[in-house]
């Protein structure tokens, strides 16, 4: 039997590094990041960059997240690094709300890949982090599939599940994760995640409502579970989110 090939990436040359960068440096809506074992960046593009609400990348290259992102927001992917580079386990699209300096919250998707040496090492990691695509307005989207995630958005305290999307859409629930993805770049579950998380933040930071109180009112009926999801998805408590 062949034995299973590490997953990883192979770490590229000085001149691909190069290459990626340039590359990187067109896509707005993505941040690209190379970094080395120790967690620090080692290559970023222009978007990573100005998220930060920094002038050049010469700020960032040899930095840890937490030493350019204050409080949480700079443990949590330092973090995730950490677990990355010691486990050789990715990270593949986690949904992630951001926040862009100077305080303006936004919604990725984030992927981490190991990259390894020809022994098989890890001597890094590579990444994204793309924005999440908002709805389009467009005659190719299913009135049908339009209703549905505006009933959820509506009243996201009501009970969901993507089956449950799917069969107030009309269709299959293959077809509404193809249109989900098209249309959101989201999968089901992402979409009730992120809609309940978001309307959950706004609650937050609009209201003095008790966290007890915006739990139940966005879908969430057991504090310690909103409080668990709030965090994986943040990277802070609801309480903490709060007073940020």
């Amino acid at each position: 039997m062949q034995p299973k090939r590490a997953v990883g990436l192979t770490p590229p040359g000085p001149v691909d590094v190069l290459v990626l960068e340039k590359l990187f440096d067109q896509a707005s809506d993505v941040a690209f990041f190379i970094k080395d074992t120790s967690g620090r960046y080692v290559a970023v593009n222009t978007s990573l960059v100005e998220r930060h609400g920094l002038r050049h990348k010469s700020q960032v290259i040899g930095k840890r997240p937490s030493d350019i992102c204050p409080g949480e927001f700079g443990r949590i992917p330092a973090a995730q690094d950490a677990v990355v580079l010691r486990t050789g386990r990715p990270i593949l699209d986690h949904l992630e709300l951001h926040w862009y300096a100077p305080h303006k919250p936004g919604w990725c998707l984030t992927t981490k890949l190991p990259m390894r040496d020809a022994a098989g090492g890890i001597v890094g990691l590579i990444g994204i982090s793309r924005d999440v695509r908002a709805p389009i307005e467009t005659r190719d989207i299913p009135v049908e599939f339009a209703a549905a995630l505006g009933e959820f958005e509506s009243n996201v305290a009501a009970p969901v599940s993507p089956s449950l999307l799917a069969k107030r859409a009309r269709m299959a629930p293959p077809r509404l994760a193809r249109l989900m993805k098209k249309f959101l770049g989201l999968t089901p579950s992402q979409f009730i995640t992120k809609t309940r998380i978001a309307a959950a933040s706004r609650l937050l930071r609009e209201t003095g409502q008790p966290v007890a109180e915006i739990a139940l009112a966005c879908g969430f009926y057991d504090h310690s579970a909103f409080t668990r999801a709030f965090r994986a998805v943040t990277g802070v408590a609801p309480s903490q989110f709060r007073v940020g």
